[in-house]
């Protein structure tokens, strides 16, 4: 047995899905499920959807009057390439070689999950890479990337009436009415498209903003004209008995190509949408699927819908080089259902 049969892409990608079946999935794999096509062209039509128009009344004997067709509005864009590899180099695998020479298989097994935990960088990365797209998408309508010298943008063109920014900043908890803002929000999408506000998404900050506002700790402890502290299972419960909206406080963080640590969610930003899928996460065929999975030269084996994991043998220097890659895009079709809410002034 060699480095060489241990690394091996079939492995690596049955390690990382049973890493991860117990985890918590990212927000947006729930209202952005996974779908795969072939190549690198993603169209889609997005439905200018309003509310439902009577059918009209006729006469006997006469011809129906035709009705024109609702618009729509068809998307095209060339979906984004991601590539990124690491190795197993000349050091390392010497040492390898002496954990192989023990013939210990639980030692080595203990070995390789590090080994493997390393390896899987990559593919949390690309897991990450596809949960910034959703939620650039969900919470400015656009997707704008630039690393590596590629830049990419992206407009998913909501409405400029469904996205509005508050009046009084929610930080300021004495004046503000973040309750009378969400209800205008959740009205105004109904009036236009007939689709009904379900769920909502903010970090914590936003979310603190709410809990503190003085005219919910009134409405909340009417007893003691606001005196409490108010729990975040009795704000869930309020905003559900006010406006059958139930929030999502979303915290969850990534480290840009810069190493910068960001969050998924923007602050002071309060989205919402309603049931359902909002679109999907659609994945291309990476080249390494096309080419390399039939042939010799490379060990190529896919996971997550469409994400390509490719193991290389190099002979000099000696290493085994892994390469994660795939061609994905979110769709976005339900786009002019959802409004954002800049909540700060």
């Amino acid at each position: 047995m060699t480095i060489f049969d241990l690394m091996q892409s079939a492995q690596l990608v049955a390690y990382w899905e049973v890493l991860v079946q117990d985890e918590a999935p990212y927000p947006c794999e729930e209202l952005f499920p996974a779908d795969k096509k072939r190549g690198i062209s993603l169209k889609w039509i997005k439905g200018s959807r309003g509310l439902p128009v009577v059918l009209k009344t006729s006469a006997f004997d006469v011809h129906a009057i035709p009705r024109p067709r609702v618009g729509f509005d068809k998307l095209t864009a060339e979906m984004p390439y991601f590539k990124e590899s690491t190795y197993i180099d000349e050091e390392l695998r010497q040492e390898l070689n002496l954990v192989l020479e023990t013939g210990n298989q639980a030692y080595i097994d203990s070995v390789m999950n590090k080994v493997f935990d390393d390896e899987t960088r990559l593919l949390r990365g690309a897991a990450a890479s596809r949960e910034r797209m959703r939620m650039m998408a969900l919470t400015t309508g656009v997707i704008s990337m630039t690393a590596n010298g590629q830049a990419f943008t992206f407009d998913y063109q909501i409405p400029a009436d469904h996205k509005d920014t508050v009046t009084t900043s929610w930080s300021n908890h004495t004046d503000s009415d973040p309750i009378e803002d969400i209800r205008v929000a959740k009205e105004k999408i109904q009036e236009d498209t007939g689709a009904v506000i379900t769920r909502a998404m903010c970090d914590s900050q936003t979310w603190r903003h709410i809990r503190n506002n003085d005219k919910i700790k009134k409405a909340i402890f009417v007893l003691t004209n606001g005196a409490g502290a108010v729990s975040d299972a009795k704000l869930r419960t309020y905003i559900m008995d006010e406006l059958e909206i139930d929030v999502l406080v979303n915290d969850k963080r990534y480290k840009d190509e810069n190493e910068q640590t960001l969050k998924f969610m923007p602050a002071n930003t309060f989205v919402m949408f309603p049931d359902g899928d909002l679109g999907k996460t659609w994945f291309g065929t990476t080249p390494a699927e096309s080419d390399l999975m039939s042939g010799s030269v490379a060990n190529v084996s896919i996971t997550d819908t469409g994400v390509a994991v490719t193991t290389v043998q190099k002979a000099d220097p000696v290493q085994v080089e892994t390469i994660v890659s795939m061609i994905c895009l979110p769709s976005f079709e339900q786009a002019n259902q959802v409004f954002i809410l800049d909540t700060e002034v």
